[in-house]
């Protein structure tokens, strides 16, 4: 697959670069003004450091952090009892915070694709190369971990209709 050739980094720097762009060129419409663009400042923050945490968390174990490296161990403490993919949780967490500090509309979708194509090119990819080399382990780990976001409530107490979304 081509897309596996460039690794996740460069589709974040790159997004980044193209909100930038949108923003400046293409706004569409401005629809956060200053004070609340500050906001933004918060899911960057979070994000860079959640990012930051689960890259140490690999190389802690002494386990790749790309794509099509060696996985030698399957990281499930830390920043992994909250998400299978807590770096691509980051990047996309930067994304929006940069998108609300930027205040137009056409960053947020640039947030929403980058969000889509790591799912559909690395986090498939990633998840299933997982099973095969980790089998039950790993299954019982999906069984506990969402792959984006840890739910914190009492999955017994969510009114009827109201479900676990697949795969969040």
């Amino acid at each position: 697959m081509k897309a596996m050739k460039v690794m996740p980094p460069t589709y974040f720097y790159v997004s980044l670069l193209v909100m930038m762009l949108l923003h400046f060129v293409l706004p569409v419409a401005r629809i956060l003004g200053f004070p609340w663009r500050l906001l933004g400042v918060l899911p960057l923050v979070f994000g860079i450091a959640l990012a930051v945490v689960a890259d140490k968390a690999f190389k802690r174990v002494g386990t790749s952090v790309k794509p099509l490296g060696k996985t030698t161990t399957l990281v499930t403490t830390g920043a992994f009892r909250t998400s299978r993919h807590p770096m691509y949780l980051g990047f996309v967490l930067v994304l929006l915070g940069t998108a609300v500090l930027l205040g137009s509309l056409t960053p947020f979708a640039v947030a929403a694709a980058f969000a889509v194509f790591m799912e559909v090119v690395f986090v498939r990819f990633e998840e299933r190369k997982m099973e095969d080399q980790f089998g039950e382990t790993w299954r019982e780990y999906k069984q506990r971990v969402r792959r984006w976001l840890q739910q914190r409530c009492n999955p017994s107490s969510r009114s009827e209709g109201l479900g676990r979304w697949p795969g969040l």
